[in-house]
């Protein structure tokens, strides 16, 4: 029996970096939409500024874990389609 080898990470850095910085940022605006809106029950200027907080480690954190990712393709759409899924998520969230 041969066992698969993991592929190795591609250098390709800067769709990578590209991927991270874009749709990383959608992320963190996004994530920090849905915490606004699932936490109604907080006083408005205590959410808006945890809100406000969240959002650059969030941002750095994708940014920064990108390069895991086996190919810049493979970070473009796992990112793209999270930030699909979080925007309608977060779009129902309003209608209701």
């Amino acid at each position: 029996m041969s066992e698969k080898k993991p592929q190795p990470i591609q250098r390709d850095w800067l769709s990578k970096t590209l991927a991270g910085f874009l749709l990383g940022g959608v992320l963190a605006l996004v994530l920090s939409s849905l915490f606004a809106q699932l936490n109604g029950d907080l006083p408005f200027s205590a959410r808006r500024q945890l809100a406000n907080w969240m959002v650059p480690p969030t941002w750095l954190g994708v940014l920064g874990t990108v390069y895991f990712f086996s190919s810049g393709l493979r970070a473009w759409l796992w990112l793209g389609g999270w930030a699909a899924l979080l925007t309608a998520v977060s779009y129902l969230l309003r209608l209701t």
